[in-house]
């Protein structure tokens, strides 16, 4: 029996730029770091790639320019609702810069006490004080005067009045209102960009229905080229992260082709069969600055078919206490070691799989790689798993 479990390794890669082949990169970068590294490759490892090195070799870039046009063709009266954009500079500035510049007046509609992945808009003790539950509509003036001291602790910023002043700079007018429910907006203008991310196609839904005219999501801007851009099929203007102060860097849009490749030169290499994905944010929620880790649309836009449904695991703490609960030692493990060998391929609605983690295997896979890999200097683009489907009866 091994004696090691799940082993995550970080890849370092050459840094990426647009065009390469990176296909060839990753492949080449997992064998020398085999030579170096000294391990062997299995049938089932996992080979995952961020999304970001993914869009960048791609070159799959658009400016603000191109951005605005879009909105300029969707939205012709160029006065938009802008319902719950995320508060992020890397993540919406540039995009609100190119709706500004597309539109001639926006009324941006921001949920309180936070946005949709967990970035304060306001000191939440004063809603109390103020006597303002989340039911309430704040105006602009009400926000200034009551929560406009309001910076963000990490940041040192308040992002209410950063985006006015980004988009008053692309000569367009703004105005704000806050208030958690969705056809708020529908007061201000019937036309409307729908900027939440998770629930999105619900909120669409819900203003078609509630008498809006035009109401199209970040995910229906950009699903095209404009003028040479890049673009997602899919996902449109999410997932989409700074570049530079002028351009954004998209959505992987060819993902799929992409871990197939990677897969096949894989088993030409090594001769085995082994599982690659993309990954994004690893949708997980820091406990105390209440982040949730998900400003992409999806964990994993792409990756091959083993990687595919749930994991389907008894909890060994359950088998423990319950059914084996008068053994001990080697006895014990080997009584948990044969139910493992035992259990049927589907365990869903078992007293035995109760505690174990009910989410899609590519999400968990992605959460740990996002944190093996981190955003910034390490330098690892390509994250290698082995045993991520071993158990304890694994030889």
């Amino acid at each position: 029996m091994r004696n090691v479990g799940t082993v995550t390794r970080g890849i370092r890669t050459p840094i990426i730029k647009a065009n390469d082949d990176l296909a060839k990169i990753v492949v080449d970068s997992l064998l020398e770091a085999k030579k170096n590294d000294n391990f062997e490759f299995r049938d089932r490892d996992i080979v995952a790639v961020t999304e970001a090195v993914v869009a960048i070799a791609e070159n799959n870039y658009a400016t603000a320019d191109a951005i605005a046009e879009d909105i300029k063709n969707k939205f012709p009266k160029g006065e938009i609702g802008l319902l719950n954009p995320i508060l992020s500079r890397n993540r919406f500035s540039i995009l609100l810069k190119a709706i500004a510049r597309g539109t001639k007046h926006i009324t941006i509609q921001l949920s309180f006490p936070s946005d949709e992945v967990g970035n304060g808009i306001l000191d939440e003790d004063k809603l109390d004080a103020n006597g303002i539950d989340l039911s309430s509509i704040i105006s602009e003036k009400e926000y200034a005067e009551k929560f406009g001291d309001f910076v963000h602790p990490f940041t040192g910023i308040n992002m209410v009045d950063f985006y006015r002043d980004l988009i008053e700079k692309e000569n367009c007018k703004v105005d704000f209102v806050f208030s958690n429910n969705p056809k708020t907006i529908l007061e201000y203008s019937k036309d409307v960009l729908v900027a939440n991310i998770h629930t999105r196609a619900k909120t669409k839904k819900l203003l078609k229905a509630s008498g809006g005219n035009i109401i199209l999501g970040l995910d229906d801007i950009l699903t095209t080229s404009v003028n040479g851009s890049g673009y997602n099929s899919k996902y449109g203007l999410l997932g989409s992260n700074k570049a530079t102060e002028e351009k954004v860097k998209l959505f992987p849009e060819h993902g799929d082709a992409l871990v197939e490749k990677i897969q096949k030169e894989l088993a030409t290499k090594t001769g085995k069969h082994i599982e690659v994905m993309i990954y994004g944010d690893g949708g997980f929620k820091d406990p105390v600055g209440k982040i949730w880790e998900l400003a992409d649309p999806v964990v994993s836009p792409a990756y091959t078919r083993g990687l595919e449904g749930t994991p389907n695991e008894l909890k060994l703490k359950y088998l423990s206490d319950n059914q084996f609960k008068e053994l001990k030692g080697d006895e014990l493990k080997q009584a948990i070691i044969d139910e493992i060998k035992k259990k049927p391929e589907n365990l869903k609605g078992s007293m035995q799989t109760q505690g174990t983690t009910p989410r899609r295997l590519t999400d968990l896979i992605g959460s740990l790689c996002d944190l093996t890999s981190g955003s910034g200097d390490k330098g690892t683009p390509v994250v290698f798993i082995q045993g991520y489907f071993d158990n304890l009866a694994s030889e």
